[in-house]
C-alpha cells in the first residue's frame, strides 16, 4: 500500500512530520504510522507553554493494538494543541496532514531540523 507524503513537509525517523512556517512548526503523525497503529482511541499531548526537547517523549498515541510514544521533532515551546484531534482521535486517519495536526511549536533551533528527511527519503525508508 502506498501513502501520501507531502513534499512540503519534513519527516523524522520516529514517524512525526513537521511543516515549518517561519519559526513555527506544525507537527503530526504520518499516514504510514497511523495505518500501522490501526484504530486510534486516545492521544495524550503536552500542554501549551511546555518546553520540548528534540527526541524526548512529548505524549503518546493509543490504538486498539498498542500505545506508542510521540517524540518532539524540535526544541521549542508548545504554542497550540489540536483539541479537535484530542477529543476525536479517530479523525486522525481521515486527514493526517491538514486537519490531523497535533501541535504547533515555536522552534528554538531551526538547525535541529537538519537531520529530518525529505518526503522521498521517508517513503524509501518505510516502504523500502
Amino acid at each position: 500500500m502506498s501513502f501520501e507524503y507531502p513534499d512540503n513537509l519534513k519527516y523524522m525517523d520516529s514517524h512525526e512530520y513537521i511543516r515549518l512556517e517561519g519559526d513555527v512548526a506544525t507537527v503530526g503523525i504520518t499516514a504510514f504510522a497511523i495505518d500501522q497503529l490501526g484504530d486510534i482511541v486516545f492521544i495524550e499531548l503536552p500542554e501549551v507553554g511546555d518546553e520540548l526537547s528534540q527526541g524526548e517523549t512529548m505524549g503518546n498515541i493509543e490504538s486498539v493494538k498498542a500505545v506508542e510514544d510521540i517524540y518532539a521533532p524540535v526544541n521549542g515551546t508548545v504554542l497550540e494543541c489540536n483539541s479537535d484531534i484530542a477529543d476525536t482521535p479517530e479523525q486522525l486517519a481521515d486527514d493526517p496532514y491538514n486537519n490531523g495536526w497535533l501541535l504547533k511549536i515555536k522552534v528554538n533551533e531551526p538547525a535541529s531540523l537538519d537531520k529530518a528527511m525529505t518526503a522521498a527519503e521517508y517513503q524509501a525508508k518505510v516502504e523500502g
